[in-house]
């Protein structure tokens, strides 16, 4: 799929195919969750990130299905193909924000997606205790929700954070590995 197509499809499906939620509610609701998190694993921050990463790919499980029955696509030929329609598809869809593809690694198995804006973050201060800089991945659930979308079809994949705006840094970036193509079989703890 070329990407001006993807970035079409998905601009079409945003406008036409999708109910909208206020912005501002998924953006309280999810920061009122990461806090309850970080309450509940007092500040443990590499708890809570795993917690989020849970919680998206469950998420992610369901929401392929979504996704299939609004935009009407298929699965994807090759890995480029899955990250121009995560991105410009996907985030498009369900959030209206389209992150860019960028550094594919030489075997074309690794990419990142680069976030000019991430509605999660809106209005965020990460707690001030000389921690959750350096510990807390605030949008974690994203990765979760990208690695349990795929497993359902058929690819294994690694996400993480490599950096994150709301830490400090210049960009906030997620990078991508496929690690397997997996043959047709239940999910994790499904049966």
């Amino acid at each position: 799929m070329a990407s001006n197509k993807a970035s079409r499809d998905g601009e079409k499906i945003w406008k036409t195919n999708i109910d909208k939620v206020n912005a501002e509610l998924v953006t309280l609701t999810y920061g009122t969750i990461v806090a309850q998190l970080c309450s509940d694993f007092n500040s443990q921050y590499a708890e809570v990130n795993k917690q989020l990463d849970k919680m998206g790919y469950n998420i992610g499980m369901r929401l392929i299905e979504d996704f299939f029955a609004k935009s009407g696509l298929q699965r994807c030929g090759n890995f480029r193909e899955t990250a121009e329609t995560i991105s410009k598809i996907g985030f498009k869809m369900f959030l209206n924000i389209t992150p860019a593809v960028t550094n594919w690694s030489a075997d074309n198995k690794s990419f990142s997606l680069i976030f000019d804006e991430n509605p999660l973050a809106d209005f965020v201060e990460l707690p001030n205790d000389g921690r959750a800089q350096d510990e807390l991945w605030f949008s974690n659930i994203f990765c979760g929700i990208i690695r349990g979308a795929l497993e359902m079809v058929q690819m294994q994949i690694e996400a993480h954070y490599v950096s994150d705006v709301l830490r400090g840094n210049d960009t906030t970036e997620m990078r991508i590995t496929l690690l397997r193509y997996m043959e047709d079989e239940l999910p994790p703890d499904d049966e």
